[in-house]
């Protein structure tokens, strides 16, 4: 279980120079499902949301939590709209979320790899992008509803790995449910 007491890292991204380990916290590329995949539909348009990236759960079981985001939508930004998606493997399908199993083959290779590295006194001012500890919310507190929740990671939009539009100067947020079943992501900018 995460807990805000836990030590933050740091991420630093690189390229992936060929293909990567499963199961390892990284952007792009397609998936490394635990389980069936679970590929969400975005709930405004019916469509499969483009993935973003899987982020590995701590613990010695493997946990991995998907992030999954509808483009072109608005009210991307609300965590329980239908329109991103974190799903946890194994875990359970939040119900305002309809999932598909892709008819297509996963495509290989890297995608952007994330080094973790323990955060030190003044990083967190200087790094948004990190995972565990706490949030360093942009606006005011924001936890999903129906906690509670542990923080699992932030993503700042301002660095040039991002994949995501998260507005003007934008932080994204992930959170897992108490029983870790469940994931949310919601962000905030400017």
């Amino acid at each position: 279980m995460i807990t805000d007491d836990d030590p933050a890292y740091v991420m630093f991204f690189k390229d992936a120079a060929g293909p990567v380990d499963e199961f390892v916290t990284r952007f792009d590329g397609d998936p490394d499902w635990v389980g069936e995949a679970q590929w969400p539909l975005c709930a405004r348009r019916d469509h499969p949301m483009a993935f973003v990236g899987q982020f590995r759960l701590p613990g010695d079981e493997l946990h991995m939590a998907y992030l999954f985001m509808c483009g072109g939508c608005e009210e991307t930004w609300e965590p329980e709209a239908g329109k991103n998606a974190l799903i946890v493997q194994p875990g359970r399908v939040p119900s305002f979320i309809t999932t598909m199993v892709p008819s297509w083959e996963p495509s290989p290779g890297g995608g952007v790899l994330v080094d973790l590295e323990p955060a030190c006194p003044g990083d967190l001012d200087v790094f948004k992008s990190r995972m565990y500890g706490s949030p360093a919310w942009l606006r005011d507190e924001e936890y999903p509803p129906g906690g509670p929740w542990s923080f699992l990671f932030q993503l700042d939009a301002c660095s040039e790995w991002c994949p995501l539009d998260l507005g003007e100067g934008g932080v994204g947020y992930g959170f897992i449910s108490g029983d870790g079943q469940e994931g949310r992501f919601l962000w905030q900018c400017i």
